[in-house]
């Protein structure tokens, strides 16, 4: 199976299904040597859906959804790639029926005689739907929205992470493929996935964003943790490090499997601090107050993480987003009641919304005055080496009656 066709069902996968690439692209067999052009083209796909259409859609308002596809993947690397057109025009012939490749053909000679069509409409040129576009203006004004579809448009970068318990950053500096952007994080010139460091655990594959709420959290040795929301638990495991295998670390998921995922990597990295626990986070489950630091890394929208994961903005919906927020008051109310006087609750999210950020927050202050934000931010997808991030530190006083 070729590279074009082996993405052609991976977005049939996605955008029928509502799947997910990063889950799709794992169990799909795909050949080592084509893995980099068939990541090329769905991700390139999903992050200028609607503008591809665009070019196209016109000649053909309805169409069968693999032949649309298709087409999309035809335009894409007619405009966005350094592919022959006649090339593009010739190949793609092998991803529909041979009953549509005249139909396709003659779609894309017009799309090439008249070139990349632009246009002023955000949510076509960003290919972002309209009602987030307008969440956006109303939540953090239109200069920052318009800086957060550009950063959604473009290629993440990938960072790894230290893992303080195997490797340092001296040891990792003597590497000349390394780049340090920070004590922790940093870029490699080759593969991460792929380099014995990250095989070894002595690094992991982590957004610098994604470590913050972990330093929020300001965990000391021999402290009694619990991680409610934990999988795949790439914070579980820093979490433990800086304990230095002290105390204990609870981390928690609702499914086993993704608590064995969580056992695995603490095994893989050294973790032995770290007991993982099958739970529903919604319902209570421990003793109040027997918690020294508790973090609630919450479901969420995941509205910052467009760019890693573009499938999101088409998948989800405005009513869906109700739904998330009832989730996460429950899990923080649930949380909270665990956390001991003095201690440090932590609440974090990778979505940009305000209802599910700062919103649910100042809802909860509200009904637990014994409660004190110490501080929040709101990390954006634009600042340097960040995906969208909010993190909200919590510490409880004495019940005031």
């Amino acid at each position: 199976m070729s590279a074009r066709s082996e993405a052609l069902n991976i977005l049939y996968r996605i955008m029928h299904d509502d799947g997910y690439a990063s889950l799709i692209m794992r169990e799909s067999k795909i050949k080592k040597e084509e893995m980099a052009s068939v990541t090329n083209i769905v991700y390139g796909v999903l992050r200028n859906y609607t503008y591809l259409e665009y070019q196209w859609r016109k000649y053909a308002k309805r169409t069968k959804l693999k032949t649309a596809l298709a087409i999309d993947i035809a335009v894409f690397e007619m405009f966005f790639t350094n592919e022959k057109e006649y090339a593009i025009l010739n190949e793609v012939h092998d991803l529909v029926n041979t009953h549509d490749q005249s139909f396709v053909n003659a779609i894309l000679r017009k799309v090439q005689a008249n070139g990349l069509q632009t246009t002023e409409v955000k949510e076509i040129l960003y290919s972002h739907p309209k009602w987030i576009i307008d969440m956006w203006n109303a939540h953090y004004g239109e200069e920052t929205t318009l800086k957060i579809l550009e950063a959604d448009q473009k290629i993440p970068k990938v960072y790894g992470r230290i893992n303080p318990l195997k490797i340092t950053k001296e040891q990792l500096m003597n590497d000349p493929s390394i780049h340090f952007i920070n004590e922790e994080s940093f870029t490699m010139h080759q593969s991460i996935l792929a380099s014995d460091y990250f095989k070894n655990g002595q690094v992991l594959i982590q957004n610098p964003a994604s470590i913050l709420p972990v330093k929020y959290l300001d965990v000391k040795e021999d402290m009694q943790v619990l991680d409610i929301c934990a999988a795949p638990g790439g914070k579980t495991q820093l979490i433990s490090s800086y304990m230095q295998n002290t105390g204990k670390v609870i981390a928690c998921d609702l499914y086993e499997h993704r608590c064995q995922l969580i056992d695995q990597l603490m095994k893989k990295c050294g973790n032995t601090n770290v007991e993982t626990k099958v739970n529903d986070a919604t319902k209570v489950s421990f003793e109040e107050e027997s918690f020294d630091r508790i973090l609630c890394d919450v479901p969420c929208s995941g509205l910052g993480d467009l760019s890693h994961k573009p499938e999101i903005r088409y998948h989800l919906k405005p009513e869906n987003i109700d739904e998330i927020i009832h989730t996460q008051k429950k899990i923080l109310e649930v949380s909270s009641s665990y956390l001991k006087k003095g201690g440090i609750l932590v609440y974090s999210t990778c979505t940009l919304n305000k209802k599910e950020n700062s919103g649910q927050i100042k809802n909860f202050l509200k009904e637990h005055p014994e409660f004190t934000c110490i501080e929040e931010r709101t990390v954006f997808p634009f600042e340097e080496h960040y995906d969208g991030f909010y993190i909200a530190k919590l510490t409880k006083k004495s019940r005031i009656i």
